[in-house]
């Protein structure tokens, strides 16, 4: 209980100084945990645990978030450190890879890309102990985002190209995910090519998938989460017609979209129009969708798009002044 109360003081002051350190070392705990003999653990406890964490914000704040899941680093890293079977260390990696691979995620919403960057190495390392190649091809799946949405596609194309050599050729949603960012990244680099490509092989997985695979958590490839994606990739193609489809799928496949996946999904929309020459329209979608979030969902990759967005606009852009106010308001 006192170690949680520090960690929890520590990140409400924020991701640098005491927030950062509390950070890396719960990352170094684990890190040396899965170096050393495993332990006996209550696996059903930590496979619940992780399920819990699996649907995502849930209108949480993202840093709350965080806050809950290096509290239970904090009680998971003693019993990587005990012996027990190897059964058991296999499912405590299994489970250590995607806590992690969650964590990261968080830190990448946030916009803490480095942390994120080295989470995801942990989660790497852990889903390799595990054996399951498809936890490893969803880490780095998830890892390419990191450098996709903070300025390095050619990176984030790498890493989604090791990813779905990892997934193979089988329909999975570890597939699906690394295809469907592979379209983004090639879609940022403009290597139109490709990205249509990439575009068309997430389709023919995604069509392919079991309802397990589809289920709508951080692990799960959903029809909605497909659209999401297919959205970002069509819009950076400029092939208009096909994102307004797709943003529109994506909000009729839930009927209560995330915060952050409807302001993305309204940003797009934006550059969209942008592209089609209704700029003053564009401006004003994408001021509304910025200024409509909570507080805790205003940073990281939220605000990264948003600025992107705006910095797309001629300069003297009809509705960019508000735009810049509103980013400014912001900060």
């Amino acid at each position: 209980m006192k170690r949680r109360n520090l960690l929890r003081g520590a990140l409400a002051a924020g991701l640098a100084g005491p927030g950062l350190a509390a950070l890396t070392n719960a990352r170094h705990d684990i890190d040396a945990a899965l170096a050393a003999d495993p332990s006996a653990a209550d696996i059903g406890f930590w496979e619940t645990t992780t399920e819990r964490y699996g649907y995502g914000y849930r209108g949480q704040n993202p840093s709350d978030v965080l806050s809950h899941l290096l509290e239970d680093f904090a009680e998971l890293h003693p019993l990587l450190s005990r012996p027990q079977t190897v059964k058991s260390r296999t499912e405590l990696c299994y489970i250590t890879g995607r806590m992690a691979g969650m964590t990261a995620i968080v830190l990448h919403d946030l916009g803490q890309h480095r942390e994120a960057h080295r989470w995801f190495g942990t989660a790497g390392r852990a889903a390799e102990q595990s054996g399951d190649r498809l936890l490893h091809s969803w880490v780095l799946g998830r890892e390419a985002m990191v450098p996709l949405n903070y300025g390095a596609p050619r990176a984030a194309a790498a890493l989604a190209s090791r990813a779905r050599q990892l997934a193979g050729a089988k329909p999975s949603a570890a597939a699906a995910l690394a295809a469907a960012v592979a379209a983004r990244a090639h879609a940022a680099t403009g290597d139109r090519e490709k990205a249509l490509k990439a575009v068309a092989d997430t389709e023919a997985i995604a069509e392919r998938l079991v309802p397990q695979q589809r289920t709508d958590t951080w692990f799960g490839y959903p029809l909605q989460k497909h659209f999401v994606h297919a959205s970002q990739a069509l819009t950076q193609l400029g092939e208009t017609r096909r994102a307004y489809e797709a943003q529109e799928r994506a909000l009729e496949l839930s009927r209560a979209p995330s915060l952050m996946t409807r302001a993305l999904i309204a940003i797009d929309r934006a550059s969209c129009r942008a592209h089609d020459g209704e700029r003053a329209e564009a401006a004003h979608i994408a001021a509304e969708a910025y200024s409509s979030l909570p507080p805790g969902y205003r940073g990281g990759l939220t605000r990264t798009r948003a600025v992107a967005f705006y910095r797309s606009l001629p300069a003297g852009a009809p509705g960019a002044d508000r735009l810049a106010d509103t980013l400014a308001a912001a900060t």
